[in-house]
């Protein structure tokens, strides 16, 4: 590959995980980066067997199970028979998990707004750019 591409490419791959670092480290409350995880996608999935929502977060079951256990017992999230397997769960999000997925979220935001707030006018359009450019990049693959 071409040397500036593979330099480029690592340079924003470090990038991206180094603002998703700082995001999780200062705004994720007594909640785990995996508790934070495991809330967003099942705000996005109604209800997901712990097969399913281990899939989604790419870990096998039974690395899940504490996860969802301390987000059960917090009322964050709540576990009920599947009907269609009574061998199996399905879990939902409550909606104390909502809003404190919801509160995560706003600190998110507010962390990046006031990140935002100290640049220039100008370097504050790049970013607008810098976004859209990052969602087509995303939305091709």
């Amino acid at each position: 590959m071409n040397d500036a591409l593979t330099e480029t490419a690592d340079r924003l791959r470090r990038a991206v995980a180094r603002l998703q670092r700082r995001l999780r480290q200062s705004t994720s409350g007594s909640l785990t980066p995996g508790q934070v995880s495991v809330l967003a996608s099942l705000d996005k999935h109604e209800a997901l067997t712990l097969g399913e929502l281990a899939a989604l977060e790419g870990v096998r079951p039974p690395s899940l199970t504490p996860v969802v256990r301390a987000l059960v017992h917090d009322g964050f999230v709540a576990r009920s028979p599947d009907e269609a397997d009574r061998r199996s769960a399905r879990v939902r999000l409550t909606p104390l998990g909502r809003d404190e997925l919801n509160l995560v979220r706003q600190r998110r935001n507010e962390f990046l707004e006031r990140k935002l707030a100290s640049l220039t006018t100008p370097d504050r359009e790049r970013a607008r750019e810098l976004i859209s450019f990052l969602e087509s990049l995303l939305d091709e693959s």
